[in-house]
């Protein structure tokens, strides 16, 4: 299965390329059924204006529009950062059954770093999470956009 992993783990980590070059913060996301793809997104909450257009959520909504249905039993998500609460949230909602993520997310992680949301007793449904694949990948990706970010910043700062 690793093998497997890293393959779609790949195309979300170039989705979250896909998500950088137009100015979102580098996060993409797989959603796979039986080892097929069912649907893809990456962030777009910037150029949506839409809070919600997180990678997982967008490739949720793809996915329920081509099963014409918004249970997605039986599917593996892979996104590149650790699900936050509203993913979370979704994905449980969706019966996703397995989520592998990349870069742990320390400030709002809900798949076991910040939040127990996923991995959670609580609920009716259980999801299978594995955490870390790519993870130097993912957190670097990550770490070059927000630092490229603040030394813009820094530069309108100085500018002024």
């Amino acid at each position: 299965m690793l093998e497997q992993d890293l393959s779609w783990m790949q195309l979300a980590y170039e989705l979250a390329s896909q998500a950088q070059a137009q100015g979102e913060v580098p996060v993409g996301a797989v959603l796979v059924a039986d080892n097929q793809l069912l649907a893809t997104g990456f962030n777009q909450v910037i150029s949506t204006h839409d809070p919600s257009a997180h990678a997982e959520m967008v490739a949720l909504r793809a996915a329920g529009l081509v099963r014409q249905n918004y249970r997605l039993p039986y599917t593996t998500l892979y996104v590149t950062l650790e699900p936050c609460v509203m993913c979370a949230g979704a994905l449980i909602h969706a019966r996703v059954e397995r989520v592998v993520f990349g870069a742990f997310d320390p400030k709002t992680g809900a798949a076991g770093s910040v939040f127990q949301l996923i991995p959670n007793e609580a609920h009716n449904h259980r999801i299978s999470v594995q955490g870390g694949l790519m993870q130097e990948q993912c957190a670097a990706q990550l770490q070059a956009f927000f630092r490229e970010r603040r030394l813009i910043q820094k530069g309108k700062r100085d500018a002024s």
